[in-house]
């Protein structure tokens, strides 16, 4: 269960964000919509302790995470949180295999290879993971980035416009990979995104 409550944020006195209340509960799949600007992606890393709030607070199964230590929350999210960034973060050195086993070596978790395969296989990137991510499309890393943040069956799934770089049929897979991944292991998942395709995947929505 991931919740906020009075989350307030400013980059400057001229770009002030107040957000609204959220709860998303465990197996529960949350849609949070809004066009550029609206400070989704704020939002989004606040709720991941990327960001530290100005006022109100963030909890992960009822616990308030926002008086975390960097380094406190830092372990927090590599153990509970799985983040699908707007814009892929890999290690350039490594082939796809490795960055996605770097998410559970940084939890420090085992590397669970037949885990990796059994995701790439869902997310069709199956053929690629001796390769480099450079050597990938957008659509491909985006789904690898994916794959890496269901690995350690996280508690809380944030995902950042998963959907931006996909077409229609693999917008659709990807979307209901999340939401069964989401069910299956227990989490909450949370999307944000101003892709209006994704309106009648979510029975639970908040508008920015």
């Amino acid at each position: 269960m991931i919740a906020c409550h009075n989350l307030t944020f400013s980059y400057s006195p001229q770009k002030h964000f107040s957000f609204p209340d959220i709860v998303c509960n465990d197996r529960e799949a949350l849609l949070i919509l809004g066009q550029s600007g609206k400070g989704k992606t704020t939002l989004l890393h606040l709720m991941a302790l990327l960001l530290r709030p100005e006022g109100g607070q963030v909890f992960i199964n009822n616990q308030d995470i926002t008086p975390l230590s960097v380094a406190e929350a830092a372990a927090v999210r590599a153990s509970q949180i799985g983040i699908v960034y707007q814009r892929p973060h890999f290690v350039s050195s490594l082939n796809v295999m490795d960055n996605v086993l770097l998410s559970s070596y940084l939890a420090q978790k085992p590397q669970d290879k037949a885990r990796v395969k059994q995701l790439a296989e869902q997310l069709g990137f199956a053929d690629h993971l001796s390769k480099r991510t450079n050597q990938l499309s957008q659509g491909e890393q985006q789904r690898v980035s994916i794959a890496r943040a269901l690995m350690n069956n996280p508690a809380v799934i944030l995902a950042d416009e998963p959907t931006s770089s996909l077409d229609d049929i693999n917008c659709d897979k990807v979307i209901e990979l999340l939401k069964n991944q989401s069910e299956q292991i227990g989490a909450s998942l949370v999307v944000v995104t101003h892709d209006q395709r994704l309106k009648d995947a979510f029975a639970k929505q908040v508008k920015l």
